[in-house]
């Protein structure tokens, strides 16, 4: 009836789940929550002081992912980490945990200051807008967040700490004896008393104020320099090395980038290369994870070599010293401080057409080879397929272990990145080496014996030839010879040699770099740090925070054309005279000063890197977080001895960036004594995507997926044939979905079942509306088992319910406990559906224990109908926290199970038997059945093969 006429449905039963009903319920019992404060977390400090039995309970720390907020507003694919992780929360809190689960918003981001821009409008304000929008919709779907906690990295009580941590890191340095980060003034208190001496000799009294600053600038975690960059004209700002695409542009924007030097901030991340590395085998998280971090850092042991070049040195890092025999040229990369020094005014005598570029003089191809260079990303310039370009500088280092003149070149496959910037090429054993000599007309030394029958004249190979398991050969020196030698002793050997004569050392490289941490916007978090009247750079004390972004006419760094590679940062800050020139008294006995304000501002990454610290204690206005509070809730524990997050849930993109970071600040703040955690994240789980399909007609333009008719398995758009791809989900697509849709036509408790029944929690699933319904039937029925669709009433009764329903309940219970500790939330559901389906089948009024089992099973996913549900059933309190079901290990051991009997591979009988039978047993009843014993015909039996209690095979 319900389906042909609905008018005559809602009359015969006017107190079904509809939409109508599940809008009401969801509303009524979002704004219970909020008033009664369901979801707030107490803290050790006041609110468990009082509450000894909440102080009993074992903590669990939930978090998703710093949200955007985005002006387009959420679609479905957006909550389905949130989702998630209040489900879990939700489970935690009826396991008897105190659960801390609430949400902030990541604000600072380019998107507001480019609306800014273009429109004139302040980003506070529409950043602030698109908060609440998002607010809004996450409200709808019950999520249960302790939203006392939340925060907007752009409020200025937040943003006060973290430019107080950056201050902390500024004045601070790493000390290498002691294993950790140490404050600034130890050192100096070292430099002071001479205990540790200056690199270029004399004493630190002797010193002006900005050769201190000069000096402590090497040792500082966070400190200014001028160094390459990536400038990025089209956006007038620099970015980071991991916001530039492979194909060498901006993520954002998709603008060309171009190496330039600039003096910008960096952080010191290298000096924790090896604890970032060490520490990730302590976390849980996924392999995938750990492997793209160890990648970023890129640990490698080998050696440094100084390579004597016109009475100074070229130091290179190579993992291969025992190989040095067979360099027969070196490269520098084109930004290299050394290249200008060594290149001379005119080619020397002898140098090959080819060497030159067809340029003049050396300086006329060096100037021509970095424009060119410029232009090219790290991943093209590090391109295995292409050509190898490069330019001879016009002079010859010598080779330490032969002492033979090789040739200088300037190549773009080098990056000053790594290593040192520069490499002895060795190009009879790496490929790279191999086509650049090949295409320059450079000698190719065999020092490793092959093993592949090409034999030793290089003339005749092909590619170069690399192995570890082969001797080496032609390598024989003054004073060292490495032939006959395997590599692993070579390169001891080699080693030990280089260290002995003073040419080089064993050392350990990595890949990561230091971490550029300046950006040419207005929108983002102001540096506390002014410059004097001599340059020198001093934090503000901490009184003066926070230093709060000024109003300024114009909200844009300056841009260029996008391909004008010469041009330099101009910021927002910078053009505002009266708040970038001051007078302070910093409270360092000299009184009122001229200072200068830094105008860079902190890239986006900054807020996020803490965030997690703010939630424990978001009020405190002394400190960055109560050292007790910090403890209780992210203190090293059993299983957790770095402590951090119990659970954190968000996308696999932020494997180098937010993560690494965030892992950073954790270990500086937990070395300088502020927390107790050295690691954010304990566990970390990557959410899969919520995907959908984009129809696009011939043009290939999207077309709205809403309007898209299928016809014969073909789809059509107003007539046309489009075509059908499934890929991400979103706006200019025109396949997205709005939360706010589903809840209209289905419900939220509706939204949040189907987005957590439609897979594993971390793999990527199409989006299908029409399958929606399946869930918001499976609420109708739990409602159907539970009220009286005609009278409204509850109709579940007091007697003890019969075996089965026992044993399904029982089962459910073991499984679905399981299943949410385990985050598989799919098949949880999959278990309620089962149980609610079994009785139905079964009929009649529901049993009242198994009834509120039911509900209490279904509370974490599905809260706004479990709450009313379990208040219909005459409770008092909260579902929230009601105690989980437990299930009764009678009941879920199965009475009897199916055992297969095969013959010769052919299914011949099917017994039921104790789960608890012997093999000996199975065996006598599988050959006493009839069935088996007709089968068999009297034939004789080889061999029985008994797989207690479901198989039994048995060969003729």
């Amino acid at each position: 009836m319900s389906e042909t006429n609905p008018a005559a449905a809602e009359v015969a039963a006017p107190h079904r789940y509809t939409a109508v009903v599940a809008a009401e319920i969801e509303a009524r019992w979002q704004d219970f929550w909020d008033v009664e404060g369901t979801y707030a977390a107490p803290n050790p400090k006041g609110d468990l002081a009082g509450d000894p039995e909440s102080a009993a309970k074992p903590k669990k720390f939930i978090m998703d992912m710093f949200p955007y907020p985005s002006g387009a507003g959420l679609h479905v694919g957006h909550p389905l980490g949130y989702i998630a992780t209040d489900v879990s929360a939700r489970f935690q809190r009826m396991t008897g945990h105190n659960v801390l689960h609430t949400l902030g918003f990541d604000a600072f981001g380019l998107p507001a200051e480019q609306h800014a821009v273009q429109t004139g409008e302040h980003p506070r304000i529409t950043t602030e807008a698109a908060i609440n929008n998002m607010k809004s919709q996450l409200r709808r779907l019950g999520l249960g967040h302790d939203r006392r906690r939340s925060f907007a990295t752009i409020d200025p009580d937040y943003y006060k700490w973290t430019q107080w941590i950056f201050l902390q890191i500024f004045n601070s340095w790493y000390d290498d004896e002691a294993n950790k980060a140490r404050p600034i003034a130890e050192l100096v208190a070292q430099f002071e008393s001479g205990e540790r001496a200056l690199s270029g000799g004399g004493s630190w009294s002797a010193l002006s104020a900005a050769e201190r600053a000069d000096v402590l600038g090497e040792y500082r975690l966070a400190y200014a320099s001028d160094a390459p960059v990536n400038w990025c004209p089209g956006l007038g700002t620099v970015l980071a090395n991991e916001e530039v695409t492979a194909d060498g542009r901006s993520e954002r924007g998709n603008f060309p980038v171009f190496k330039a030097k600039l003096r910008q901030w960096n952080m010191r991340i290298t000096a924790y290369a090896d604890r970032l590395l060490d520490d990730l085998n302590e976390l849980d998280w996924p392999e995938a994870i750990k492997l793209q971090q160890r990648n970023w850092i890129g640990r490698s042991e080998g050696a440094r070599v100084d390579f004597p070049i016109d009475g100074e040195n070229i130091t290179v890092f190579t993992t291969r010293p025992d190989t040095l025999f067979g360099a027969t040229y070196m490269v520098l990369a084109p930004e290299h401080p050394l290249v200008d020094k060594f290149t001379p005014d005119a080619w020397p005598e002898g140098t090959r057409d080819v060497w030159t570029g067809g340029h003049a003089t050396p300086a006329d191809a060096v100037t021509a080879y970095r424009a060119q260079a410029a232009s090219k990303s790290d991943v093209e310039r590090q391109a295995e397929a292409k050509d190898k370009t490069g330019v001879f500088i016009g002079s010859y280092a010598t080779n330490p272990v032969n002492g033979e003149k090789i040739p200088v070149f300037v190549a773009d496959y080098v990056l000053m990145g790594y290593g040192t910037g520069a490499i002895m090429a060795v190009p009879a054993g790496d490929q790279r080496d191999f086509e650049f000599a090949r295409a320059f007309e450079l000698p190719i030394t065999c020092i490793v014996e092959p093993t592949d029958g090409r034999g030793t004249d290089t003339s005749t190979w092909e590619d170069a030839f690399g192995s570890y398991d082969a001797k080496i050969i032609n390598s024989s020196g003054d004073g060292v010879s490495l032939d006959g030698l395997g590599v692993v002793e070579a390169k001891a050997r080699i080693t030990e040699w280089l260290a002995r004569s003073g040419i080089g050392r064993g050392t350990v490289n990595f890949r990561l770099r230091d971490w550029l941490f300046s950006r040419q916007r207005y929108w983002g978090e102001p540096f506390p740090i002014v410059y004097d009247e001599d340059g020198v750079a001093h934090p503000l004390p901490e009184s003066m925070l926070p230093l709060e972004l000024p109003e300024v006419e114009d909200y844009s760094p300056r841009t260029f054309e996008p391909d004008d590679a010469d041009t330099r940062p101009e910021t927002p800050l910078s053009r505002n005279a009266d708040w970038v020139d001051v007078t302070l008294d910093l409270g360092d006995g000299r009184g009122p000063r001229p200072y200068r304000r830094e105008t860079n501002t902190m890239p986006n990454w900054a807020g996020s890197c803490w965030y997690e610290l703010r939630y424990l204690d978001p009020h405190n206005s002394e400190k960055l977080v109560d050292p007790e509070i910090e403890r209780y809730w992210m203190g090293p524990r059993e299983g957790q001895p770095h402590g951090g997050v119990d659970l954190y849930v968000g996308g696999a993109e932020h494997a180098v960036l937010h993560l690494l970071y965030a892992r950073f600040w954790s270990k500086v703040l937990f070395d300088l004594g502020h927390v107790s955690s050295a690691e954010p994240f304990h566990r970390l789980f990557n959410q899969g995507m919520i995907q959908a399909f984009v129809y696009r007609d011939s043009r290939g333009f999207a077309v709205p997926a809403a309007e898209v008719e299928e016809r014969d398995g073909a789809f059509f758009h107003e007539g046309e044939k489009v075509s059908r791809v499934l890929g991400k989900m979103g706006k200019s697509l025109k396949n997205a979905v709005t939360p706010e849709s589903i809840c209209v036509e289905y419900g939220a408790d509706t939204l949040r079942l189907y987005e957590m029944a439609m897979g594993p929690l971390d793999v990527s699933r199409p989006w299908d509306t029409r399958a929606v319904v399946g869930q918001f039937r499976l609420l109708q029925r739990l409602w159907r088992n539970v009220v009286d669709e005609a009278t409204g009433e509850v109709t579940v009764v007091d007697t003890e319910p019969g075996e089965d329903s026992l044993r399904a309940l029982h089962k459910a219970i073991d499984g679905v406990r399981q299943d949410l500790g385990g985050l598989r939330f799919n098949t949880a559901i999959a278990k309620v559906t089962e149980l609610n389906n079994h009785l139905t089948k079964v009929g009649g009024p529901v049993s009242r224990s198994v009834a509120e089992a039911l509900v209490l099973l279904i509370a974490p996913l599905a809260p706004h109908i479990a709450e009313e549900l379990w208040r219909k059933l005459g409770h008092a309190d909260s579902v929230v926290h009601q105690d989980f079901p437990v299930a009764d290990p009678a009941y879920v051991v199965d009475e009897a199970v199916t055992c297969v009997v095969q013959i010769k591979g052919k299914v011949k009988a099917r017994l039921e038997v104790s789960p608890a039978i012997s093999e000996e047993e199975l065996e006598k009843v599988a050959l006493g059945d009839e069935k088996v014993v007709a089968a068999l015909a009297g034939a004789p039996i080889r061999k029985v093969i008994v797989r207690a209690p479901k198989l039994v095979n048995i060969v003729t």
